[in-house]
């Protein structure tokens, strides 16, 4: 298979399936761990106990390990969730990275991403997707939000059943043990001044009606760690029309709403011209969002409209790795954190794929703009830790995202933890006051050695007394 810009399509030697039994072994009824990050703080001697619904039934502090506990080697963390996803294009990372003349931006790099959409097969997109998840736990995610638009055939034309993609990517999430958010995306043009789409566009065609009707199909399939909420690709490729009834249609559904907005300058530029108004501005004030909304990147945001964007409720989704390796920009991401809007994280092209190393270019991005350090730290929150108060915001505005009201270590919450691997080089002998900020700047190889996603083992930490290195990777 080809590309759109003439290079070898990836093969399964960079898609591989995941290893066997991703999510499927069920861990001990009682869990121990010497410390837990439980509201905000370490909390030393964990007794976590998981019920049969896959929750946390309870959790307390202080005990010994009860007889009948497996006794974790590490200090355990909640899974984050990753906000913004593209799984498709994990396929096209470390690909594009070659300019052969003229200029290399946002606009080319999309252009040739759309020759990787055009020839996806669904069985492909399971594939990629499944490495991908499976990488994802590895990084700390225990849920990913699928912003999904590649709904049709590579002819543009509906597959018989309109579930067909998000069923591939339903099934991977299932292969690695992964919790799924999809979010079924409107997509009808090409651009402000664009009524219909392009033809390397043809498979993302989706109005509100079909949109609505893949939301329901995925919830229809009654999968324990599959949810389903609603994406519009962005303003310049959806009317205000559209999107007023699809707002409309979901009007009683709590599940989130996500939108692509203000990532590039030629993008407010083109929003300026069609509606007057910036992204951000023509947002707020024509469809008003609330807090089921997320604007993802949010790149080009000025001091005015990040005010009223945390007056509003809505919450927006960083990707730091991704708006590097695009060229983006820098969004003002302390304005951000001292609004108090809700702020995740998502991996959207996969070039990063773990939260560590998504808020260290956070927090590193404004270091290199601003020529300061700690950027994003509050001396009066958290001991002025950096990483703690980043790692606070994504971990409550990620659940946000993903449509969950409960997350975390907590009673009646999903029972996702992270291992962490204290034995690693960059981690061993910390005092525990450091771990979370070693965690995210002092770059530790494999940070987590297990994961557990709905009370079952997606990465399966070693025996007690193994080396971290030889967990079991699942």
């Amino acid at each position: 298979m080809t590309r759109g810009d003439g290079h070898a399509q990836p093969t399964t030697s960079r898609t591989h399936s995941p290893p066997p039994g991703g999510g499927r072994d069920r861990a001990p009824r009682l869990l121990w761990a010497p410390q837990a990050w439980i509201d905000g703080r370490w909390r030393d001697a964990a007794v976590l106990e998981t019920g049969s619904d896959g929750c946390w039934r309870s959790i307390t502090t202080g005990q010994p390990p009860p007889a009948d506990a497996a006794v974790l080697d590490g200090p355990v963390l909640p899974g984050l969730v990753d906000a913004h996803s593209h799984a498709f294009q994990r396929a096209f990372a470390g690909l594009t990275e070659q300019r052969a003349a003229g200029r290399d931006d946002f606009w080319s790099w999309r252009d040739r991403m759309y020759g990787v959409a055009l020839n996806v097969t669904p069985a492909e997109l399971r594939r990629w997707a499944a490495r991908l998840y499976s990488e994802l736990l590895l990084g700390g995610y225990t849920q990913v939000c699928e912003f999904h638009y590649l709904h049709h055939d590579r002819d543009g034309q509906p597959y018989a059943d309109p579930l067909t993609m998000c069923t591939a990517l339903a099934d991977a999430a299932d292969d690695a043990g992964i919790g799924l958010t999809l979010l079924p995306a409107l997509y009808e043009r090409a651009g402000f001044a664009q009524p219909a789409l392009r033809d390397d566009q043809r498979r993302f065609a989706a109005d509100p009606a079909r949109v609505i009707a893949l939301r329901d199909g995925v919830r229809a399939l009654g999968r324990p760690r599959l949810r389903a909420g609603v994406a519009i690709h962005s303003l310049r490729a959806a009317s205000a029309e559209a999107i007023d009834r699809l707002v409309d249609a979901v009007a009683d559904d709590g599940a989130p709403i996500h939108v692509h907005v203000a990532e590039q300058t030629g993008e407010v530029d083109d929003c300026l011209a069609a509606t007057g108004a910036r992204p951000i501005e023509w947002l707020l004030r024509r469809h008003r969002p609330d807090a089921r909304w997320h604007l993802v990147h949010a790149t080009h945001a000025l001091p005015g409209e990040i005010e009223a964007v945390a007056r509003s409720g809505a919450g927006v989704v960083l990707c730091p790795g991704t708006e590097a390796n695009l060229g983006d920009g820098l969004t003002d991401v302390p304005h951000w954190l001292s609004s108090g809007t809700p702020l995740s994280i998502g991996s959207d092209s996969h070039v990063t794929r773990a939260w560590p190393e998504e808020l260290r270019w956070l927090e590193y991005g404004q270091r290199l703009q601003l020529r300061q350090r700690n950027v994003c730290a509050d001396p009066a929150v958290a001991g002025g830790s950096t990483a703690q108060r980043l790692f606070e915001r994504a971990l409550h505005a990620g659940a946000a995202a993903a449509g969950f009201a409960h997350w975390g270590l907590r009673a009646g919450a999903r029972a996702d933890l992270l291992v962490v691997d204290a034995g690693d080089s960059a981690l061993d002998e910390l005092p525990a006051g450091a771990l979370l900020d070693a965690l995210v700047f002092s770059s530790p190889t494999r940070p987590f050695a297990g994961v557990l996603v709905a009370g079952r083992w997606a990465v399966e930490p070693a025996p007690r007394g193994a080396s971290g290195g030889d967990a079991a990777r699942r």
